[in-house]
């Protein structure tokens, strides 16, 4: 079982373009759609599109249109009331892929909604394999919920479990890494992008990193320490995205590329990736090949209008060619 929390769901309303934006203009939409959205939500999504157990964890209404949506494509909500709308994101795409976002910031929530998304995240949490905890926090809550979050669910089970992956940035992730490390507990895995993870090392910047898989490695080591003196994070998983993604578990790291697509929209792609290593790790596939996976879901969402995501079967992880980059010695922690 995969539980995903996103503590600022949205529904997203995606329009495709003919041409690129031109502000001041009229634009005559080719398609429009709407989907459930949000980092974790699109976990979920994909993870049930594999027919794997999930359950998403968020803040919402039950009769909210975006947790209806949600349900109506099979995947199992835990909706913690708030009293409140979700919000609505707004993305517009052009023929070439180039995707433009405009985000909502979400409805303000109390620290008796925060206790309550807490606990209800925890009690799902303790029975589970893995707990994903995914986007941005709407306003309300504090920095540290994260760290809250887990710790919560931890001490439902022996300390160790669930295994937590987390795709966030800014402040919120800071705040989590910051706490375990004073601690010296581990989240399990992360998932930036290059400039996400450049934001969280001060190291090299997001250009950089993203044109560099060897560097995107040298960087996310940084984070896991070595086992002498081992960071807040057992592994990173950085998405690159058109150049592919590398992963780095312990002292070893791997590069893939990814292949060649007609891509119509980003939205989601990144999440599709963290979803397709999960899906690899459930299946207890080697790390190269979790790598493959992740690339192979993420290369089929951004080849998908809106922020659709793919069927396993819409995947193909042996086409993507993995390397293992040459031992590294990571910085201190």
């Amino acid at each position: 079982m995969i539980i995903t929390l996103t503590a600022n769901p949205s529904l997203d309303h995606t329009v495709e373009l003919p041409g690129i934006v031109e502000r001041g203009e009229v634009l005559r939409a080719l398609a429009s759609r709407e989907q459930p959205g949000g980092k974790g939500v699109n976990v979920s999504r994909a993870i049930a599109a594999a027919e794997l157990a999930t359950v998403a964890v968020l803040p919402g209404e039950s009769t909210d249109p975006m947790i209806e949506s949600l349900r109506a494509q099979g995947v199992d909500v835990l909706a913690v009331p708030t009293g409140q709308p979700v919000r609505r994101n707004i993305t517009l795409t052009e023929p070439d892929g180039t995707t433009t976002k405009i985000n909502e910031p979400g409805p303000l929530l109390t620290e008796d909604d925060a206790a309550r998304l807490v606990d209800a995240t925890a009690r799902t949490a303790a029975n589970a394999e893995w707990l994903v905890i995914a986007g941005s926090l709407p306003p309300g809550l504090p920095a540290d919920f994260y760290a809250r979050i887990v710790r919560a669910a931890r001490a439902l089970t022996d300390g160790t479990r669930p295994l937590v992956a987390v795709d966030s940035s800014g402040e919120p992730l800071a705040a989590l890494l910051a706490a375990f490390a004073a601690t010296g507990e581990r989240v399990d895995l992360i998932k930036p992008n290059g400039a996400e993870l450049a934001e969280l090392t001060g190291t090299a910047s997001g250009d950089e990193i993203e044109a560099d898989p060897a560097l995107a490695a040298s960087v996310a080591a940084t984070l896991i320490g070595t086992a002498d003196r081992p960071g807040p994070v057992a592994a990173v998983l950085v998405t690159l995205g058109s150049r592919g993604a590398v992963l780095v578990e312990g002292d070893t790291a791997w590069s893939a590329r990814a292949p060649k697509i007609v891509a119509r929209s980003t939205v989601g792609a990144g999440d599709s990736s963290l979803a397709g290593y999960l899906i690899a790790r459930t299946a207890g596939l080697a790390p190269a090949a979790r790598l493959a996976q992740a690339v192979a879901h993420g290369a089929a969402a951004a080849a998908l209008p809106g922020s659709d995501v793919p069927a396993l079967s819409g995947t193909d992880a042996a086409a993507i060619d993995v390397v293992q980059l040459p031992q590294r010695i990571p910085s201190a922690p």
